[in-house]
């Protein structure tokens, strides 16, 4: 019996219990597996132990400064990729905050789109440096952009190592034609774009290489 890998999760450490709320439930229709901490204990216990994409942290926590939590997870080697999300937004606060190790800092309010897009981004960051993504199997080789396994070294062309790329990142999540669309071409094309490059995945890697999500979209196959 074969099993998928889980879904990309994200480490929420939030105080504001609505604000919570909302973002946990709009995270996971985006598929993410969320966890939540509403404290500065809390979140840098769950920073330590658990394994995270991203992790979303409020600078401003009853306890502590958001901040100290972030300084202690770098002393600790935890190089999960931070968004601090925080109310304050002077020049100052944001060298602060990338300083002390943080990726990138959304100033409240924020419009939400904005903060998925950011998401998105900093999971593309963290592969940015990777030579190689594990695919069914097979590793997809970004430099070279080809697909190799036991049975041979298959060629992509540059969309369609893209479009393998975010899937393959995140090998448990479904993703909508609009987020691969954003994630691998940058909303450059229409829609239908997706679909191509899916097919010329499936005839040179196998048809089960993409599975189609009936209603939603697109994951990570199996070879």
């Amino acid at each position: 019996m074969s099993t998928s890998a889980p879904p990309a999760s994200v480490l929420l450490v939030e105080d504001d219990a609505r604000l919570t709320d909302l973002l946990a439930e709009l995270l996971s229709e985006e598929g993410y597996h969320v966890d939540v901490a509403g404290d500065g204990p809390a979140g840098l216990q769950l920073g330590l132990t658990g394994r995270y994409d991203v992790l979303v942290l409020d600078r401003g926590l009853p306890d502590r400064d958001g901040l100290e939590v972030l300084r202690a997870l770098r002393r600790r080697g935890v190089d999960t990729p931070v968004l601090v999300l925080t109310a304050r937004g002077t020049l100052d606060d944001r060298v602060e905050g990338l300083d002390a190790g943080a990726e990138d800092y959304l100033v409240k309010p924020f419009e939400v789109p904005e903060l998925l897009a950011r998401l998105r981004a900093l999971r593309r960051r963290r592969f940015d440096g990777a030579e190689q993504l594990p695919v069914a199997g097979r590793r997809l080789d970004l430099a070279s952009r080809t697909v190799i396994g036991d049975d041979g070294v298959v060629e992509l062309s540059a969309s369609e190592c893209a479009l393998l790329a975010v899937l393959a990142a995140a090998p448990g999540q479904v993703f909508t034609r609009g987020q691969l669309l954003d994630a691998a071409f940058g909303a450059a094309d229409a829609q239908g774009t997706v679909d191509t490059y899916v097919h010329y995945l499936r005839r040179k890697l196998g048809p089960d290489i993409v599975r189609t999500v009936r209603g939603i979209g697109y994951r990570l196959g199996s070879r």
